[in-house]
């Protein structure tokens, strides 16, 4: 036997109906949504499609200047020697191909690497170039007008009067072979005596820094 079917009437005022107080709400959010208020409740800020999309470029990028560094700047760098291998071979390679595949290895591994760190570990190492690369300069100036001139050799031991032993004697001897017609062992002892005292000075200035 059919259900009677329900009047118009009928279906109208269940449709008009108060709200049951006691009911359950019926979930409408999909499962992104329960993703994002479950980051939210545990204050935990994910990021983006397209900002881990920027990442992940970045660091393969970063993972290119990599290979232009020297080994032994490789080597102080916070990364895997799984990664320096990988960038080794990745300079070896000359064939277009074999090199394109290699470098999207390197750009893999960059993916677990700290981007962060190896930016700062390179800021160090361009920081101490531009040190050391100044006491050459130095060096080379203080010798050079050292020579040409006594009073500068004063002016230095009065400045660096524990550097007396190492330097005064060989000034007259580099003086001797720049008069000769050729700078010998004397004129490059004085410019790595030099060289060492200015490195000391700076070593000394960055820590009290």
């Amino acid at each position: 036997m059919p259900a009677p079917r329900r009047s118009r009437r009928h279906e109208h005022d269940a449709d008009n109906a108060p709200a049951d107080p006691h009911a359950q709400p019926v979930p409408t959010d999909g499962h992104a949504d329960r993703e994002k208020r479950a980051d939210a409740d545990s204050g935990y800020d994910r990021p983006s499609k397209s900002q881990r999309k920027r990442d992940s470029h970045a660091l393969q990028k970063l993972g290119v200047e990599l290979m232009a560094l020297r080994d032994d700047v490789l080597v102080r760098l916070p990364i895997t020697t799984e990664l320096i291998e990988a960038i080794r071979m990745a300079r070896s390679i000359r064939a277009h191909e074999g090199k394109r595949r290699q470098v999207q290895l390197v750009g893999k591994l960059m993916r677990s690497a700290d981007g962060d760190a190896i930016r700062a570990s390179l800021s160090n190492e361009t920081r101490e170039h531009r040190v050391a690369t100044a006491v050459m300069h130095a060096a080379e100036s203080w010798r050079e007008r050292m020579l040409a001139d006594e009073r500068v050799l004063a002016n230095w031991l009065s400045e660096f009067p524990d550097s007396r032993e190492a330097v005064e004697a060989l000034v007259p001897r580099a003086r001797a072979e720049l008069a000769g017609g050729a700078p010998g062992r004397a004129f490059r002892e004085l410019y790595r005596k030099l060289r060492d005292q200015l490195e000391r000075q700076a070593v000394e200035a960055s820590r009290d820094s």
